[in-house]
């Protein structure tokens, strides 16, 4: 018989948005571990505010927010050079083409469908996280 563990055992800080305050407060308490905060934001214009003062190693993205959409905010972390390299998973929904497609233009690292299976996506996040942690430490370092 096997115990609890902890899937994101790695240090990490992620901010989840959603307009849902039932899925912000799901977010909490079923992806913080001992070594990784959750943060939540309840639409895009918080995020960025968050954003703005906090570093995250990840953003957990909706799509369908009232005010500042996902798509807009996603198009506004990337177009910020402080936030460009921030893994972004959108979490939303809708399954169209035409919205998955345009994620991915819009430089998301991954897509996930609600309802969101809680143990799955924490098995993403780590995969998101450590993928973008070894392709940050492969990157050319600039010269001062």
């Amino acid at each position: 018989m096997s115990g609890f563990f902890y899937v994101l055992d790695e240090e990490a800080r992620v901010l989840f948005v959603d307009d849902d305050p039932i899925l912000r407060e799901f977010a909490r308490v079923n992806l913080a571990s001992p070594n990784t905060r959750i943060d939540v934001a309840a639409n895009g214009l918080e995020a960025l505010e968050r954003l703005a003062t906090q570093a995250y190693d990840l953003v957990l993205l909706d799509l369908e927010m009232p005010g500042l959409d996902g798509f807009g905010t996603l198009t506004r972390i990337r177009a910020d050079p402080a936030l460009a390299d921030t893994a972004v998973i959108v979490q939303t929904g809708r399954e169209d083409v035409e919205a998955i497609d345009r994620c991915f233009r819009l430089g998301a690292a991954s897509f996930v469908m609600k309802p969101l299976n809680w143990r799955l996506l924490t098995y993403q996040l780590r995969y998101v996280l450590r993928a973008e942690r070894q392709a940050r430490a492969a990157r050319p370092r600039a010269v001062a």
